[in-house]
């Protein structure tokens, strides 16, 4: 699509790599357009003063999936919460493409999707207007020369510090020690954020109705244990 093919030179490509796996069949190619046509947030207009009047029927708050994959976590979380406003993110294809299959099938009201880089929508999003971000299973860009590319870094931190309201909660999840850890130091270090862990159970444990996804399955069973880290707006 034209639209693919102009976000190829974008400098913003950094954070997330590729846009496109395999051909899509016609069936998904179709379903994916129509829930860009209905779903997907337009950056040209103003954003609502309140943001919960970004959906179609009421919602109490809202929160952000950046990232959301196949979109497992975030069609099950839309679900479990139907008074909750969901926002998910996702550059590539494919991905977006499946949760388009499956809001074809199991549709959510509450929620709205954006298709290009995440911190293009953070800075259009208005002050204090989130309850939760979430940022799970990020690309870890595990070569040290790479690591400038990490979504997690001061100013995305700065980013989220701005559109989450007091007490809303940043999560973090990873199976690669070298980002947990990256995450820890950048997040202790802002005067924003307080880790939430009074344990080692706290972060060895999975979020409350935490569905799993095909990629943590795959990681735990090649023996990478995942982290869950939740930091809450000071």
């Amino acid at each position: 699509m034209e639209q693919d093919e102009k976000r190829k030179s974008r400098a913003t490509e950094a954070f997330f790599g590729r846009r496109k796996g395999k051909a899509l069949r016609p069936k998904q190619a179709a379903q994916l357009e129509r829930v860009r046509n209905e779903r997907v947030i337009d950056l040209a207009e103003h954003p609502p003063a309140d943001l919960r009047d970004l959906f179609d029927q009421p919602v109490d708050a809202v929160r952000l999936e950046i990232g959301f994959g196949g979109g497992e976590h975030l069609h099950h979380e839309s679900g479990r919460f139907p008074k909750m406003g969901f926002i998910g993110v996702e550059p590539f294809v494919n991905g977006f493409a499946k949760m388009a299959t499956a809001l074809d099938e199991d549709d959510r009201p509450n929620l709205r999707l954006y298709d290009d880089d995440a911190t293009e929508l953070l800075n259009w999003l208005p002050d204090n207007c989130l309850v939760g971000i979430d940022l799970l299973y990020p690309d870890p860009w595990p070569k040290k020369r790479h690591w400038k590319r990490r979504f997690v870094n001061d100013a995305n931190l700065d980013r989220f510090a701005r559109v989450l309201a007091p007490g809303g909660l940043f999560r973090f999840a990873s199976d690669i020690d070298t980002y947990v850890t990256w995450t820890l130091q950048h997040c202790r270090r802002h005067p924003a954020f307080q880790w939430k862990a009074a344990g080692p159970q706290d972060w060895r444990t999975p979020y409350d109705g935490w569905p799993g996804t095909r990629y943590e399955a795959k990681a735990i069973r090649e023996g990478r244990p995942p982290a869950y880290l939740i930091f809450q707006r000071v």
